[in-house]
């Protein structure tokens, strides 16, 4: 009996937080993986190194490193390995780098994407799916955040890079037939998660006995996203693949489908906005000990609250995001506790 050969996917963003986790899930699926990376220096580069040797340990997944945007390297890749499936994560990160630096966004976000969409039109996969972000949503105050909503008040320069991901995504949808699925990502937190993020940060400076910054003195909300939900979320969605409506009216109510392209948006929340300062006293249990609290005013770019929608995604898929913050404060607090030793 012939032995069916694993299905190929192409990860791009391999050795970042979100890139890791889906990779990992990936082999764990029996998938055959070539993750793209360029193990930049926006943070720490050994805890990057540091994710791609635990990858490296199945013999299934092949690293890459190299700047995604650089000529002729996703194309000669693509024609290489075939992919069954695209999932592009690597992107320059970060709502307040993007005031300070917003050149990075523009070679990783709109040259980076718009090569990887030149190497799919050439060797098309069967599904493509980009990652977005919920700071698309902007200045809207229409919650919970729907996938079928007007998004065009972007914020800061990183969502507006993000908001052009998904169009450059969909008229290539439209023009070359690329089955696409865009994820609004809500505020993933967890376990090898990015050193400039709230929980990070938070967690080393209370440990540190250093103050933690609280923006707009704590009035903010977040759909906390558990980092395992995220990737269960974008695992079930691989096999969810878009097409293109005959008519407009093929379009069920609530879905975000295109009514000329093969492409959707999902997001991928957990659907219960929490308080800043109740996700701070999470992280204050899971330590055991309180933060030195330093409350500021509302930083540029940022907005108030996020909150998403996931109607849609359940729909598709027959999943919700589940994990509570305070048990996923606490995976995050004890893996940090493990990796630097404190």
């Amino acid at each position: 009996m012939a032995q069916t050969l694993p299905r190929t996917a192409l990860v791009t963003g391999s050795a970042g937080f979100i890139g890791f986790h889906v990779c990992k899930q990936l082999l764990a699926d029996g998938w055959r993986v070539v993750g793209i990376d360029a193990l930049t220096d926006y943070y720490d580069v050994a805890l990057k190194t540091r994710r791609h040797a635990m990858l490296l340990q199945n013999q299934r997944f092949q690293a890459v490193t190299e700047r995604i945007e650089a000529e002729d390297l996703l194309q000669s890749l693509f024609e290489e390995h075939r992919p069954d499936a695209v999932i592009h994560l690597a992107a320059q990160a970060g709502v307040r780098y993007s005031i300070d630096n917003p050149e990075s966004y523009v070679q990783a976000n709109l040259i980076g994407t718009f090569r990887l969409l030149e190497a799919a039109r050439a060797y098309p996969p069967a599904h493509m799916l980009l990652a977005s972000t919920s700071s698309v949503y902007g200045a809207n105050t229409v919650m919970p955040y729907a996938e079928t909503a007007k998004a065009d008040t972007q914020m800061s320069f990183y969502a507006a890079t993000k908001k052009a991901n998904e169009s450059m995504a969909h008229s290539y949808a439209h023009l070359y037939d690329l089955p696409t699925t865009m994820f609004r990502f809500f505020t993933v937190y967890g376990p090898w998660g990015r050193p400039d993020m709230a929980l990070f940060k938070f967690t080393k400076a209370i440990l540190e006995n250093t103050p933690i910054d609280i923006y707009n003195h704590g009035d903010m909300a977040r759909d906390f996203t558990y980092v395992d939900d995220l990737v269960d979320g974008i695992i079930r969605l691989i096999d969810t693949v878009p097409v293109r409506p005959k008519t407009a009216d093929d379009i069920p109510e609530g879905d975000s489908l295109s009514p000329v392209a093969p492409w959707r948006i999902v997001n991928i929340g957990n659907s219960e906005p929490v308080q800043l300062l109740d996700f701070i006293a999470a992280i204050e249990t899971a330590i055991g000990k309180p933060a030195i609290r330093n409350m500021m005013e509302m930083q540029p770019g940022d907005v108030p609250a996020t909150w998403a929608d996931a109607d849609l995604l359940q729909r598709l898929t027959g999943y919700t995001p589940k994990t509570k913050v305070a048990d996923g404060v606490a995976e995050f607090v004890a893996w940090y506790r493990d990796f630097y030793q404190v």
